[in-house]
């Protein structure tokens, strides 16, 4: 399967992970990336997704 991330799921584990809804939503996150490094699925990658992430002030992200 291909899947597309946004810069939202590439960005949630630098978020506030006292909340719940986006605790789970990281768990869900590094699982779907734990499938793309063991080659279950290939990631899709746009220029957009390039552009948005050269955007970013903070260069761990």
């Amino acid at each position: 399967m291909r899947l597309y991330l946004d810069n939202c799921c590439f960005n949630r584990p630098f978020d506030d992970q006292t909340q719940i809804k986006i605790s789970i939503e990281t768990q869900a996150k590094l699982a779907i990336q734990s499938m793309l490094l063991n080659k279950k699925h290939t990631l899709v990658w746009s220029y957009m997704l390039e552009y948005e992430n050269m955007q970013n002030p903070f260069d761990i992200r």
